[in-house]
């Protein structure tokens, strides 16, 4: 699996924060939520981060539900 790209972010004068995936608005978040992505962005990798808050991620688990016999069709 590739690294995310394509994520970017603008901080507000209000306090809010909006993700942007590929141009496209992922999520915005406020208040207390909005610090807390701050905070992770500057102890981790940003485009890791911003992956995970808006969901556009994969858990790993893909190939173990694709062998899975109920999904053998």
């Amino acid at each position: 699996m590739s690294a995310p790209a394509g994520f970017t972010w603008t901080e507000r004068s209000d306090g809010t924060v909006r993700i942007v995936h590929r141009g496209r608005a992922a999520a915005t978040l406020r208040g207390a939520r909005a610090a807390k992505f701050l905070d992770e962005i500057a102890a981790g990798d940003p485009q890791h981060v911003c992956a995970r808050w808006t969901g556009a991620y994969k858990f790993g688990n893909e190939r173990t539900a694709r062998q899975h016999p109920r999904n053998q069709r």
